[in-house]
């Protein structure tokens, strides 16, 4: 089958044809200058809101120095918060508590934290699962129901827990390479189409027998 149009907001439609309003497209749903989301890649909420960006990313502001940016074909479940730089306060000084930010004149130049926070391609974030400022998660990687991440996470590792812990990982070293190497989610549309019985199944040689013929 054809992948789902990417300039679609609302990507699922239901058997009586109206549209799935609880899941988005990021691409297509946020308009935020520090927000950056990849083609195919969705986030889902029970209680839809109006400004999905707020709801992701509630202390990523458009004045922010930060960057929160999404790689292609991640899955994004409902209570997923990604906490960004912006959030965090000074701990160099005798207090925390953050001054400037009550002065309008001050307020935009102070920063203590600028990391961005940068998610890799075909990445799940499973339910409730925050991400803590300069987060780095590698392509393919899952990221456990409830885990707290910090750090970098590497490609094809499942994480969990708080704080998150490598569990194990998807594939062994040498797929892993390999699909580091094909980088999928990069191909065509009608490639990744192509492609989906392999994806879906597993196939590595087959997925690099269609990366060949491209």
């Amino acid at each position: 089958m054809p992948l789902p149009d990417p300039l679609r907001r609302y990507p699922i439609s239901l058997p009586d044809g109206s549209s799935h309003k609880g899941t988005v497209f990021l691409s297509q749903a946020v308009d935020h200058p520090r927000f950056e989301a990849g083609a195919y890649t969705y986030a889902s909420d029970f209680d839809a809101p109006q400004d999905w960006a707020q709801r992701l990313a509630p202390y990523l502001f458009p004045f922010s120095e930060e960057k929160l940016v999404l790689g292609k074909f991640c899955q994004i479940a409902h209570g997923v918060r990604f906490i960004t730089a912006s959030a965090n306060h000074a701990t160099d000084g005798l207090t925390c508590f953050p001054f400037p930010i009550f002065n309008p004149d001050r307020m935009t130049g102070y920063q203590p934290d600028t990391r961005d926070t940068v998610i890799g391609h075909d990445v799940w974030i499973g339910f409730g699962a925050l991400i803590l400022p300069g987060a780095r998660i590698g392509n393919g990687a899952i990221i456990g129901a409830g885990s707290v991440v910090r750090g970098e996470v590497p490609p094809y590792a499942i994480v969990t827990g708080n704080p998150a812990e490598v569990r194990r990982f998807r594939f062994d070293r040498h797929v892993i390479e390999r699909l580091q190497a094909l980088r999928w989610w990069d191909w065509p549309a009608d490639t990744i189409a192509q492609a989906e019985e392999a994806l879906l199944s597993g196939d590595i040689n087959a997925l690099q027998k269609i990366a060949l013929q491209k």
